[in-house]
């Protein structure tokens, strides 16, 4: 390529000062050519100035969270703090291949939103994801959601993200799925090109802040938002009954039995196959949601 565009990596933060500088040190060790810029967003904790540093196209620039409290006014900060060409997303546990940046500014030409694919690991085990597909398109996106395109793999033009199709919501109710929401968003606006090659490692780990056992109200809510601001679900039987089915999950695990089997039956309507409405009925039978989904995490998924 004649020209590398410069990039800004942006990382939300939140008490993993620990993990934070494995993830910064896989950014600044890209083979990228062109400059980078890492922003380390600290979020509801204060900024620790000792991760700010400076070289020949690299730095790190460390800041607090200016806007709504949450991962995504904290994305958001760090979109806006920098006027880099590209935009990526890192979260403070994950960690990049020396190629990921490379392959997907190679791949992106003139598009305006790239991801990858992605290896989930811990100590015991490793799971290799990806979509397949070299474009995915909001239809795609409708009728399945894909979790293997995940924030730590994005790639955007500032340019689009600001003046496009927007930057992450902070409307969505405790921020739960602003990913899936801003990737739909993004497809709206053009297909987003996709790499099936690994580029990123996801660390598998228990201190999520959105564990659906502990904030199943949350997500309960977040998803029928979804829902409402997505008339085209209605088109799409298997998405809808993705986050249907996540949304009875959430419901059983509350306790509310009758919004459980409510939306177990909404699931059900639309795809009757749908494995998120029977662990559902499980959970609303007496079965532990927390052993329900440790299972699922040491088999790399999730509800």
């Amino acid at each position: 390529m004649d020209h590398w565009p410069a990039i800004t990596a942006v990382i939300p933060t939140r008490n993993r000062t620990g993990l934070l500088q494995e993830t910064i040190d896989s950014i600044l060790g890209q083979d990228y050519p062109g400059e980078l810029t890492c922003v380390a967003v600290f979020d509801q904790s204060p900024p620790d100035g000792s991760f700010a540093r400076e070289a020949p196209g690299r730095r790190v620039v460390v800041t607090a969270n200016t806007r709504n409290p949450g991962i995504a006014g904290a994305r958001n900060t760090g979109v806006l703090s920098d006027d880099g060409e590209l935009v990526a997303f890192c979260d403070d546990t994950d960690l990049w291949l020396p190629h990921k940046l490379r392959s997907q500014v190679t791949a992106l030409g003139t598009g305006h939103f790239v991801t990858c694919g992605v290896e989930l690991f811990n100590d015991e085990v490793s799971f290799a994801r990806s979509v397949a597909a070299p474009s995915v398109t909001l239809e795609d996106l409708l009728r399945k959601q894909l979790p293997s395109m995940h924030p730590s793999t994005y790639l955007m033009r500032r340019d689009a993200m600001v003046n496009g199709f927007g930057l992450v919501s902070e409307e969505l109710p405790g921020g739960y799925g602003e990913d899936y929401e801003l990737l739909l968003r993004a497809a709206r606006f053009g297909p987003i090109t996709n790499l099936a090659e690994t580029g990123v490692r996801l660390r598998l780990h228990n201190s999520s802040y959105f564990s659906i056992v502990k904030t199943c109200g949350t997500i309960s809510s977040a998803l029928r938002w979804m829902l409402e601001r997505y008339p085209e679900f209605a088109g799409a039987p298997g998405g809808y009954a993705q986050l249907s089915g996540k949304i009875a999950f959430a419901e059983a695990t509350l306790g509310h039995t009758s919004q459980a089997l409510r939306w177990i039956g909404r699931t059900v309507r639309r795809r009757p196959w749908e494995p998120r409405a029977y662990l559902a009925l499980a959970v609303a039978a007496g079965v532990p949601a927390d052993a329900i989904v440790s299972r699922l995490h040491r088999m790399g998924r999730g509800i």
